[in-house]
């Protein structure tokens, strides 16, 4: 299919796709858990305080669950609470905009999915100069971009993305002969839970000896996949596991595979968004993490609030449990 014609395709695949049937398969992964306040609603007006959520898009359904989350946490406290994204994932310059914009409004906290790790960190230290309590969900910002920029200590609210990818990997690493070559499609390079996932994957793969002939980004999106699948499968034919580090590129790798009869090449992916669970269930995916996209929502909105308050917060909150949807599985 010509590139040209196939985002309506992609269109047409996602809204095709409906229920889901899964279960869950939890990882072992040591966590620190949030802990939630219950915070009365009934303030001043002048006392409410006012947070801004920005992620990278709505164009991922991941993103729209994280701002559910948000908003649950919105209802039960009552604060004031704005939400921002970019255009796409990869639409780093606009985003940066929107902290700026963000920090000149005069909100109390900023709380952050990164599309980049390192670009976004000059504009959040300049929110941070000028008292925003800034918090870190889903993408882990640059520990030394942070430092260079003489950074505070920001909370970081995510999954453990390497022992989850390990997961995902290794479902569909169960599912080949030791020897078989397999390749990874890659997030954007320069996020951290991109490169966490990459590191996941190829530890899965050498763990269950197999042979990665391929690593190759698609910068989170359907299309980009769809052509880095078509390219990886030229190159090296004998390929038969394709792990992507999210769910809209292995949604794109498998049409591919589906349009060219390629039964024999096995796609994992991450997000467990409803798509992707329901193509595992149909059997067109191996496997897909779901990494609570809600929860990371509603746990970054409650630390944001305590850190305005002046509460103790914690560094770093993994949620939990991590859980690999399959086709074995049932929710």
């Amino acid at each position: 299919m010509p590139i040209s014609t196939f985002r309506l395709a992609a269109i047409c695949f996602l809204t095709s796709l409906a229920g889901c049937s899964g279960s869950e398969q939890q990882a072992s992964i040591s966590t620190i858990t949030a802990s939630a306040p219950a915070t009365p609603a009934a303030q001043p007006r002048s006392d409410i305080p006012r947070v801004a959520l920005i992620m990278k898009t709505l164009t991922n359904p991941f993103f729209i669950e994280m701002e559910q989350g948000a908003r649950r946490a919105q209802q039960e406290t009552g604060i004031d609470l704005t939400v921002k994204t970019a255009t796409q994932e990869t639409s780093i310059e606009q985003q940066i905009k929107i902290v700026e914009d963000a920090t000149h409004s005069g909100v109390d906290a900023i709380v952050i999915a990164p599309g980049d790790s390192v670009r976004l960190v000059p504009a959040l230290k300049q929110a941070q100069q000028q008292g925003i309590t800034i918090v870190n969900i889903d993408n882990r910002l640059n520990a030394q971009a942070m430092a260079t920029q003489q950074m505070q200590t920001v909370p970081f609210i995510s999954i453990d993305n390497e022992a989850a990818a390990f997961a995902s990997a290794t479902a569909l690493a169960k599912r080949l002969h030791a020897g078989a070559e397999v390749a990874i499609i890659e997030g954007i390079p320069s996020a951290d839970n991109a490169e966490q996932r990459r590191r996941g994957a190829q530890r899965a793969f050498k763990q269950a000896g197999l042979k990665l002939v391929a690593s190759q980004s698609a910068h989170w999106k359907i299309d980009e996949a769809y052509a880095k699948t078509q390219k990886i499968l030229q190159q090296h034919p004998r390929v038969r596991g394709i792990f992507c580090a999210n769910d809209m590129m292995a949604i794109g790798a498998s049409k591919y595979l589906r349009e060219q009869g390629r039964q024999d090449v096995q796609v994992a992916g991450f997000d467990a968004i409803a798509d992707a669970r329901q193509a595992v269930a149909r059997g067109q995916m191996v496997a897909t993490v779901d990494q609570r996209a809600a929860e990371q929502g509603y746990q970054g909105v409650m630390v944001a609030l305590k850190a305005i308050r002046k509460q103790p917060v914690s560094d770093e909150i993994m949620i939990q449990p991590i859980i690999l949807r399959t086709a074995e599985s049932r929710e």
